[in-house]
Formats: structure tokens, sequence, C-alpha cells
């Protein structure tokens, strides 16, 4: 019989034992990996068809699959690459098991600034027939692509005539000059406007290198989420650095696809729009002043629209009109309705 000092003894070598077995010193503990790979489909299969450039533009939201089967047969229903910095495989799962038409589909999940040179990583990118930048937050993807061989490989897919696209995040970094949110967050319109000039601003420039799109600053959750005051004010400091700087606004559940010639239609079961922003001249800028800017004009790109992408032109355009701002509020927006402004 174990004496009652002689077994609380026990039990207390017996529970350090587990504790020292439970806790690891933290320079011993297999770090995060700087990437995740997952893959859905046979994706040593030939590619059914030839590619063709393309950009697909997306909103953010919900996905339409009629403009991302579009984006597959510009892939040459061969092998798409999801590039993203948050989540899993569940963006890759939808667009090989809903959108369907493809070989296959890998989704690459960076964690760390270190992925971008990875080999395997770069491998992966270098024969992917599709590339697709899903949403979460542009600023891990400005600070762990930018300057990389990641980066380098996206502007080279393009420039071998192989389809591009993003939706949300994914989208804020394909244009010219582009919102990097490297201010911690996401910046609202009536910030924005009280001082595009200020740090929270915070605008990427010589990122990404897409054709059609090196003077425009793109934007998403367009109306859901009034981003028409913040699209001006990133214009306003953008037009600080270039003077051809216009912007384009995307709604939630729609996608712009554009064609090899620059020609774009936009995809919206919602009845939403994009939105072609091209003010005149440039304005005054101070941190901490507010916008003052006349003659902004607004386009509204409608399902029954066509935007050459070449000549900024709008056939058949669903609104259109100018609007101001003066002393950090817009006046004047025109829409199809109060809920679009």
């Amino acid at each position: 019989m174990i004496e009652p000092v002689a077994r609380r003894t026990l039990f207390g070598l017996l529970a350090a034992m587990i504790a020292a077995l439970a806790w690891t010193p933290a320079a011993s503990r297999p770090a995060k990996p700087a990437y995740e790979h997952y893959q859905i489909g046979a994706a040593k299969a030939a590619r059914p068809s030839a590619t063709a450039p393309g950009l697909l533009l997306v909103g953010g939201g919900d996905w339409d699959y009629g403009a991302f089967r579009w984006f597959a047969a510009q892939a040459g229903h061969g092998h798409i690459v999801v590039l993203r910095a948050s989540g899993a495989g569940e963006a890759g799962e939808e667009f090989y098991n809903q959108v369907g038409g493809v070989a296959s589909v890998e989704t690459l999940v960076f964690h760390h600034r270190s992925a971008a040179s990875d080999p395997a990583v770069l491998a992966i990118l270098a024969k992917a027939d599709g590339i697709f930048l899903a949403g979460g937050d542009q600023a891990n993807y400005v600070n762990f692509w930018k300057g990389t061989a990641v980066a380098r490989l996206l502007d080279d897919h393009v420039r071998k005539g192989k389809p591009i696209g993003g939706t949300s995040a994914g989208l804020a970094i394909l244009g010219g000059i582009g919102y990097g949110a490297l201010d911690g967050g996401s910046i609202d319109s009536p910030a924005a406007l009280a001082d595009p000039g200020g740090a929270a601003v915070t605008l990427v420039g010589d990122f990404l290198h897409m054709p059609r799109l090196a003077h425009v600053v793109t934007d998403t959750h367009f109306s859901a989420r009034d981003r028409l005051g913040r699209l001006i004010a990133f214009l306003a400091k953008a037009r600080q650095v270039d003077p051809e700087a216009i912007g384009l606004g995307v709604d939630e559940g729609s996608a712009l696809c554009v064609e090899a010639d620059g020609t774009a239609r936009l995809h919206t079961p919602d009845g939403g729009f994009a939105w072609l922003v091209e003010p005149q001249g440039r304005p005054a800028l101070a941190p901490g002043m507010p916008l003052d800017w006349r003659r902004i004009r607004i386009t509204g790109v409608g399902a029954d629209s066509i935007l050459d992408l070449g000549t900024m032109r709008v056939t058949n355009p669903a609104f259109s009109g100018e609007a101001e701002v003066r002393q950090g509020v817009l006046v004047g927006a025109p829409g199809p309705g109060p809920a679009a402004r």
C-alpha cells in the first residue's frame, strides 16, 4: 500500500511528466509553413485547347459562374492556379466542381514572403494556364509578392497570352496603382475624402503590370460599401504621380470580362454595374486637407454596355453624368438610383 505522502509525490511526478510531454519550448515547435498547397483534378492532364488573353475583374461576393466559365475557356479549359493569403482550398473546389470545365485547380495559400521564392511555388505558377487572385487582405499580397519572383511570374503569365483575374483584394492589386490597405484597415469614403493626402490612403504602384490597366485604379464591393467617394479620393492622390489615372469600380456579384482587344462586357445577375470614373485635372492635396475637385465624369457600365479599355468609351452606358467634391463631400453623383449612390 502506497502511503499518502508517497501517493501525492507519485501523482505530482506523473503530472509533471504529462505537462512536459504537452509543452514544447517555442524554439523547437514546428513553424507555420510559408505556404499551403491544395489540389483538385488531374494536374498532369494535357490542356484541352489553346489559351487566350483575358482579364476577369470581379467585384467580390458570390461568383457569377458564367463569367468564370468564360475565364475557363480563355485558359484553354486547362489548369487554374488560385492565389490567396487566407482560407484554404475552398475557392479551388468551387472552381472545379461548380464552375467546371477545367482539368485541375491548384490553390496556394501564402503565409510568408519567403514562399514567393520557393521553387515549388514558382514551378506551379509557371505552368498555370489561368491564374486567379482570391479575396482577403491586399496588404498581405503587397507584403508577400511585391518585388518578388511571384510578381514577375504573374506579369510573364500575361505576356504569354494567358488569362488572369481577381476578386475583391485580388482585383485591388491588378491596377497600375492600387489601394494597398497598408494603413491596417479598409478606409471608407468619408474618411478618404476628408484627407486624401493623408497617410491612411496607402496607394501602391509598380507592383503588377496588367494590359490596359496601367493607368487604372480599381475598387470593389462598390455600391454595397458606398465606395465611389473613396475611389475619387484614391484618384486625387494617384493623379499626383500619374496625370492619366482613372478609376474603375465593380459592384458585388458582378464581373467584367475583358477580351484580348480590350473590350469588356459585364456579367451581373443581380443588376449591378461597373463604374468608370474620369476626373479632370489634378487637385491640390495636403495632409489633413479635405478634397475639393470639380468635373468628375462618372459612367455606368451595365449588362447591355460595352466598355473599351483602350479608348475608355462606353457603348450604351447605363447612366452618366458629372459629380464634384466640395470640402470633402461628394455632390451630384449620377447613378441608377439613390441606392447605387
